[in-house]
């Protein structure tokens, strides 16, 4: 599948394939390509490349209960259905969202960070419906 995509990000990975799967699950990204360092997930709107880290000693601070990565530049934001749907989902595959009491609203979203597998915090934001 190819779309034409107007925006995107490089997430490196410890374990590629399992950060990966997480975002393709919870958010609805299809796998596009596969190499051997790196994995293509993408939507209409948005590109995702899951890359492996290749500095062993980062990829070994990385263990399998995500720890929020809290010197992060920045925080991806992603619309989606249900915040409350996705908790069960995220945690299946590695991930964890904050529970309903650290939710709050923004500009008519209901707004709620994540943690991927490997602790990088992701912000899911759902439209509040009048």
């Amino acid at each position: 599948m190819s779309y034409e995509a107007r925006t995107g990000a490089v997430l490196f990975a410890a374990n590629p394939d399992r950060v990966a799967a997480f975002y393709s699950v919870v958010l609805g990204l299809t796998e596009a390509n596969r190499a051997a360092d790196d994995i293509l997930l993408e939507s209409p709107g948005f590109q995702l490349v899951v890359h492996r880290i290749i500095d062993r000693g980062a990829a070994g601070q990385i263990g399998d209960t995500p720890v929020r990565r809290a010197t992060a530049a920045w925080t991806p934001v992603f619309v989606v259905s249900s915040i409350s749907r996705l908790r069960k989902v995220a945690e299946t595959h590695g991930g964890v969202i904050e529970p309903p009491d650290r939710e709050w609203s923004f500009n008519g979203f209901t707004v709620c960070d994540a943690l991927d597998p490997e602790g990088n915090v992701i912000q899911l934001r759902e439209p509040v419906v009048a």
